[in-house]
């Protein structure tokens, strides 16, 4: 009976950890929120009902993100002081998913000899060690909210099965943000934690350029659809913004 009863609770927890819960009553945290993805993902948060924290290096510049977002907040995910400030003033507040949205692409490094380490190293920074340094501080945070959702924005450009070559600064970046979340995976899986890596397609934003195949509402219309339907199972994966897995 006992063993019956736990097959039961286990079942009915997968179910409820895969629903949609309440826009009004879950918040989000979206880094690099001032434009291109991260302010769509805020605004479309936002008609959802979410409430939405977002941060930007200048929250004076972020005159966008203030007609949608609930908070600003200062954050460069680059600088300790910084990320600690954030987590003090944020003390004792839940956060339900935190998107960690924040990253650069400098398309320099196209051959060896192009490679400039000292870009490299700015572009790991930002995209690799930046998100990890952000959930260590948060994590108090996330694990206070209900979804326990850390989605890390990565690229197929990251997938090291598919690579073909080019930008030596962010498929590394980005392949090691895939490693960074596995392990965050493997770590907080047992208290419930969901944490993927997401593809966003090729955005026509600063980053991906006017020639990109998607604008960002349908790029971020698919990300937050699939945001939204992650459950326990979908633990440590890599997906892109239409759900569809990518290899490593």
């Amino acid at each position: 009976m006992m063993r019956l009863l736990a097959i039961v609770l286990t079942i009915i927890s997968g179910m409820m950890a895969g629903m949609t819960y309440a826009a009004e009553t879950t918040t989000v945290l979206i880094t690099g929120a001032n434009r291109g993805i991260g302010l769509e993902y805020a605004r479309q948060f936002a008609a959802k009902g979410y409430q939405v924290i977002g941060t930007a290096r200048d929250p004076a510049d972020a005159k966008e993100l203030s007609e949608v977002a609930d908070r600003i907040e200062q954050l460069d995910v680059t600088d300790p002081a910084s990320v600690a400030g954030l987590a003090k003033r944020l003390d004792g507040n839940p956060i339900d998913i935190l998107v960690n949205n924040a990253g650069v692409f400098d398309r320099g490094d196209v051959s060896l000899d192009k490679v400039d380490f000292q870009m490299m190293e700015r572009t790991l920074a930002v995209n690799a060690l930046g998100p990890l340094r952000v959930v260590q501080s948060l994590l108090p945070n996330l694990r206070k909210g209900k979804r326990k959702t850390i989605v890390s924005m990565s690229s197929q450009l990251g997938s090291i099965e598919n690579s073909n070559g080019r930008w030596y600064a962010y498929r590394s970046s980005k392949a090691a943000l895939n490693q960074i979340n596995k392990t965050l995976s493997a770590e907080l899986g047992a208290e419930g934690f969901v944490c993927v890596v997401l593809h966003p397609g090729w955005v026509r934003t600063d980053m991906g350029g006017p020639g990109a195949t998607y604008s960002p509402e349908e790029s971020v219309s698919g990300l937050v659809a699939v945001i939204e339907k992650l459950g326990p199972a979908d633990n440590g994966r890599f997906y892109d913004f239409k759900g569809n897995p990518i290899p490593w």
